[in-house]
C-alpha cells in the first residue's frame, strides 16, 4: 500500500466518524500534487460548537482504535470549537462550524484537486408519498 493509499484509508475512517456524529458537507480532496506537505484534506461541518468538538473527539478516537493507533501531530481550535484542525501529517482534518466554513470556503483552494470517494452510506431518500 502506498503512502497516499494509506492516507485515503485513514481519511475514510475519519469521514465515517464524522458521518456517524451527524456532520454535514463531508468532503475530502487528494491534494498530493498541489501541496507537498500533506496528501489529503478532509472537511466536515457542524451546526454548533458542541458538535464540532464531539466530531473532532470521535475522529481522534476512531483513528486511534481503528487506524493503527494514529494520533494527531497537532490540534488547533479546541478551545473555541469554531474550526478544529487535526494534523495527522499525511492528511489534515478540518471540522468547522457551518458559519466558519461558509466564511472561509476552503473548497475553493482545492477545487482543481480530485475528490476522494469516502465510501459513506448514501443518505436515505425522502420518498414519503
Amino acid at each position: 500500500m502506498t503512502a497516499l493509499e494509506s492516507s485515503i484509508e485513514s481519511v475514510r475512517i475519519a469521514a465515517a466518524a464524522t458521518d456517524r456524529m451527524k456532520a454535514s458537507d463531508i468532503v475530502a480532496y487528494d491534494v498530493s500534487d498541489l501541496i507537498g506537505i500533506t496528501d489529503c484534506m478532509l472537511l466536515a461541518s457542524a451546526t454548533n460548537e458542541r458538535q464540532v468538538l464531539a466530531i473532532a473527539e470521535e475522529i481522534e478516537k476512531d483513528l486511534y482504535t481503528k487506524g493503527g493507533k494514529l494520533q494527531p501531530k497537532g490540534r488547533e481550535g479546541i478551545q473555541e470549537a469554531q474550526w478544529i484542525l487535526l494534523d495527522y501529517g499525511d492528511f489534515i482534518v478540518h471540522v468547522m462550524h457551518e458559519e466558519a466554513r461558509d466564511f472561509y470556503h476552503l473548497e475553493r483552494l482545492w477545487r482543481d484537486c480530485p475528490r476522494i470517494d469516502l465510501e459513506l452510506p448514501e443518505a436515505p431518500a425522502d420518498d414519503a408519498a
